[in-house]
């Protein structure tokens, strides 16, 4: 059954690149290229360079550079910000209750409502997308490392305290460890949301990277341009899905296996 299913994954591709071809040459519309010109665009716009560079060009380090460093510095910076108050609203009841409404007033104002905002505040530069990005995924790593710290074993935390352990310890080496789970799930969610918003934010914002590469060729009229920065766009969120899934295995493999052996 494995076998027919993975055999069924790998022919769905070439299948349905094959549809999309037969169709979109039967229609003939500007509007929807053939997937044979796009993929020939998208090879002639960041693959083409010189072997040095590994074929990148430098359309392709002026798109995904500043795009990728964008993504990962706000996702790192709601990361940080996201846990480390997760932990403490999670371990004390009375920071909970001032902050409750706040969280979940804030968690209910749509990220990209606040674009124009933050760039009438920040100008049209990088402070004001990692300021989207941020505000935008801070959310699901804040309340799934809030929901991961409350719903630690209370034995867990009892047998802490009867062996002298001190707060720094019981946090360290009881509270995040068993809320890693969730932690992570927050984290995953919070990295697909990242890239939504980095498009948004460059579209509106207009200064490089792939959401202005977008943008431009929707203006101009380049439709092969723009459904290759779409096709990117969708490859780009399946490969990071895909690494930080094969992280999390690897770093909650403990995990999994203390589960199993209790």
């Amino acid at each position: 059954m494995n076998v027919i299913r993975a055999v069924g994954r790998v022919w769905l591709i070439p299948v349905t690149l094959v549809i999309w071809e037969i169709a979109t040459r039967a229609a003939e519309q500007p509007f929807f290229p053939p997937p044979s010109a796009t993929l020939a665009r998208m090879g002639e716009m960041w693959l083409s360079g010189p072997a040095t560079h590994l074929l990148l060009t430098d359309q392709a380090l002026d798109d995904f550079g500043p795009s990728l460093a964008r993504l990962f510095a706000g996702w790192a910076l709601a990361a940080v910000i996201g846990v480390a108050a997760g932990i403490a609203i999670g371990c004390s009841p009375r920071l909970a209750g001032y902050l409750d409404p706040l969280i979940h007033l804030g968690r209910a104002v749509p990220p990209p409502l606040l674009v124009p905002f933050f760039l009438a505040l920040l100008k049209l530069s990088t402070p004001a997308q990692l300021t989207t990005i941020v505000f935008g995924i801070i959310w699901p790593i804040l309340l799934n490392t809030i929901d991961g710290t409350r719903t630690v074993d209370r034995q867990h935390l009892e047998t802490a305290r009867i062996f002298g352990f001190t707060t720094t310890e019981r946090l360290t080496r009881v509270i995040i460890p068993a809320a890693m789970p969730k932690i992570f799930a927050g984290l995953r969610l919070a990295l697909s949301l990242a890239l939504i918003l980095l498009i948004i934010a460059e579209i509106l914002a207009g200064s490089g990277g792939l959401g202005y590469r977008l943008l431009t060729a929707q203006r101009t009229y380049l439709y092969t341009d723009m459904w290759g920065c779409l096709v990117v766009l969708g490859l780009l969120g399946y490969l990071l899905n895909s690494a930080f899934l094969l992280m999390e295995r690897r770093v909650l493999a403990w995990h999994r296996n203390a589960r199993q052996t209790t």
